[in-house]
């Protein structure tokens, strides 16, 4: 097998085995824990683009919580890797911290056991995203009683799931802000610069964070090829700096190796050990619970600074 197939095998199987605001004013505390709410789980399912097709013809799962308290609220909807289980560890993490924060919040199956090139993973997107779509991902959730999409709407997601919240602007401008986890522009021989370059995407990059690890096998290997990344995906340059984070939170993160409990910073660093290869359902203690920039709380509520209560 030649290395430059070994590897996009590896891509495809990696992850599973392995009021309104300004757009520039930052968050008032990356590093806050908005007061928890007491929240329930629900499901639901959509119709999402099947394999190999280029419709929204499959039926997919929704896996959920949102506030039981009083009131209406904003959604987020989170699109796991390639390979992964929709409800793994990092999903339902994300998930149930941003229901405690007052989000309606989901994971959201899809047909994630293949990546490819733009046109399939915006299909992905779109059949999530439209949520002028009675059957699509948000509709569903925006029609749900406790849900206001007005107040805003923010996605997150790892791998092939960062393309697809980093793609979601462009089926419906509720989308507020979007923040990925293993998030680049070519995944092995997958470049998807026509559709995730900085300028060539609706989200604008000021509602963008990126936060990959600095030995990311897809993204990099080494931190050069991952700043490289992040400036066509973001346009920002920040020399060999390992954060470019600007005024309002956007911008890029690179997580070290000396970050991360198992000390290997590689596409998967939230997991606890064994790189990719590692359990998705044991997660990076750091990441899981810590207040630091590249951690689960901070970018959470990074999004949630571009919603209304």
């Amino acid at each position: 097998m030649t290395p430059r197939l070994r590897c996009l095998v590896s891509l495809v199987v990696a992850t599973a085995a392995c009021t309104e605001l300004d757009p520039d004013q930052p968050p008032d505390d990356t590093d806050q824990v908005a007061q928890a709410v007491t929240t329930t789980a629900f499901t639901a399912t959509y119709t999402g683009q099947g394999n190999g097709s280029t419709a929204c013809n499959t039926t997919f799962n929704i896996s959920g919580q949102e506030p039981t308290t009083a009131g209406t609220f904003p959604v987020f909807i989170y699109t796991i890797g390639t390979g992964e289980t929709f409800t793994n560890a990092s999903a339902t993490a994300a998930v149930a911290a941003m229901a405690s924060r007052g989000f309606v919040a989901a994971t959201v199956a899809y047909n994630s056991g293949s990546f490819s090139g733009c046109t399939a993973i915006a299909g992905k997107a779109r059949c999530i995203f439209t949520g002028g779509t009675a059957t699509s991902a948000l509709a569903r959730l925006c029609a749900r009683p406790k849900a206001d999409c007005s107040k805003g709407v923010v996605a997150g997601g790892f791998s092939q799931g960062a393309v697809i919240a980093t793609l979601a602007n462009n089926f419906d401008p509720r989308v507020q802000a979007a923040w990925g986890m293993g998030d680049g522009v070519q995944y092995s021989i997958f470049n998807l610069t026509s559709c995730m370059g900085n300028g060539n995407r609706t989200l604008p990059s000021s509602r963008l964070r990126v936060v990959d690890g600095e030995k990311d096998q897809f993204i990099g290997p080494n931190a050069n090829n991952v700043r490289s990344q992040m400036l066509s995906l973001t346009g920002l340059s920040c020399g060999t700096a390992t954060s470019c984070l600007q005024s309002n939170g956007s911008g890029w993160l690179i997580v070290t190796n000396g970050q991360v409990g198992d000390g290997s910073a590689d596409h998967c660093y939230m997991r606890r050990t064994g790189d990719c290869g590692g359990s998705q359902n044991s997660l990076d203690a750091g990441w899981q619970t810590g207040g630091n920039p590249w951690q689960l709380n901070a970018n959470l509520a990074w999004l949630q600074s571009f919603t209304t209560p």
